[in-house]
């Protein structure tokens, strides 16, 4: 059969007629309890409760079937475990992995959250973290050793956007560690613009609640995991009680028809955002993976397939506390919330010694302001007026 695209596969994958039972959308199946006919059905379920069989509640629904098989279809896992949030993807798939004297290594660009997971989590399960930079490329082999068990990744970095260099990283990790587990947040791409999978990481997170939904009004995490890793993951998920609720999984579902054509959206309205920033005097340098001046800008050209809508860019001065809330409090269609990836534009701003503060062992080449966009679906030219007009109030 000839390979799908990824739209087609976007709007079919996890349609199978068991989850739909005759509708266009997989059925919302809420439930605890899971009621078994006989003695011999009860004994089925429980011999494949790990394979897709109804077992009980906390295994999973069809609903969250759909989701799973889906997201394995588009990401090319064996499986993929399903969380409350980003965060609690992040946390479980490295529990998952690790145990005392064990060493994580982690791009000191990853989110905040994660690196505060490691430090204030992890560390008081006596397992370590070092930080490598991101773009180390393959000589993250000197920092290999043989207590190395994950290699955490993510691309583009969070807040600065550098790229990694996948390919020569997981080269370099498996010809001093084949064991260790090598994960990256995959949020960015949607886990469709980057398939990390085939680039020989073993888990793929994301944090759903972004582009997966969609709407900014669910949260979730998704993790893929490749053959080897995934009886490990979904076995700890599963006995930390890592799960979420069937509605969750339907939003997600239902989010991912549209994720293509959104991406898109995102994409084309973000890269002419950022060529408008980089040509203005107020900005310093625009840090957006599709400009030839992001760091790592090659390995986006090589490995990606296309941009999604958040990026940052840096001022060429740095803002004091009267003029940032100024600058910030007087957009209109860009408002300030945490998170993205829902249809709506957003801004944040963090002062260089914010970011020197949340990057362990790096340092920054920067003395300005730091603002980071989520281009949302609205209007290039409306959202252009919008950022001049915010300009305008800092020149």
């Amino acid at each position: 059969m000839t390979k799908k695209h990824i739209e087609t596969t976007l709007v079919n994958a996890g349609r199978d007629t068991r989850y739909t039972q005759g509708s266009v959308n997989s059925v919302i199946q809420r439930a605890s309890s899971l009621v078994f006919k006989s003695v011999a059905a009860k004994k089925h379920a429980t011999a494949n409760r790990a394979n897709g069989e109804l077992f009980y509640g906390r295994r999973g629904t069809l609903t969250h079937f759909s989701l799973q098989e889906a997201m394995c279809e588009l990401e090319g896992g064996a499986g993929c475990a399903l969380f409350p949030c980003g965060a609690a993807a992040v946390a479980n798939t490295i529990l998952a992995f690790v145990q005392q004297g064990d060493r994580v290594l982690m791009t000191n660009t990853a989110y905040e959250p994660s690196q505060d997971f490691c430090t204030k989590i992890l560390a008081k399960m006596g397992v370590s973290t070092d930080w490598f930079d991101p773009l180390i490329g393959e000589e993250i082999a000197g920092m290999v050793s043989a207590d190395t068990r994950v290699v955490f990744l993510e691309s583009p970095g969070s807040i600065t956007m550098e790229v990694h260099d996948v390919p020569a990283i997981v080269r370099a990790v498996r010809s001093k560690a084949p064991d260790a587990i090598i994960i990256i947040d995959n949020t960015w791409s949607a886990g469709v613009l980057f398939k990390a999978l085939e680039h020989g990481v073993d888990i793929s997170i994301q944090a759903g609640t972004k582009y997966l939904v969609g709407h900014s009004d669910a949260m979730i995490g998704t993790a893929v995991a490749n053959a080897r890793c995934w009886d490990q993951l979904r076995e700890n998920a599963y006995l930390m009680g890592q799960m979420v609720d069937a509605d969750t999984a339907y939003v997600t579902s239902r989010g991912l028809r549209t994720l293509a054509v959104r991406l898109r959206q995102h994409e084309e309205s973000s890269i002419a955002i950022a060529q408008w920033l980089a040509q203005q005097p107020q900005v310093a340098r625009v840090n957006h993976p599709a400009l030839p001046q992001n760091s790592g800008h090659e390995f986006y050209k090589r490995d990606f397939t296309g941009s999604s809508g958040l990026f940052s860019f840096v001022l060429n001065k740095r803002l004091n506390d009267d003029e940032l809330a100024h600058f910030l409090d007087n957009f209109t269609l860009f408002t300030m919330a945490y998170s993205w990836g829902g249809f709506e534009s957003l801004i944040l701003a963090n002062q260089p010694e914010e970011l020197a503060a949340i990057r362990p062992q790096g340092q920054l080449n920067f003395s300005g302001t730091l603002v980071r966009l989520h281009v949302g679906l609205e209007n290039v030219e409306d959202l252009l007026a919008d950022l001049a007009a915010g300009l305008a109030r800092i020149a």
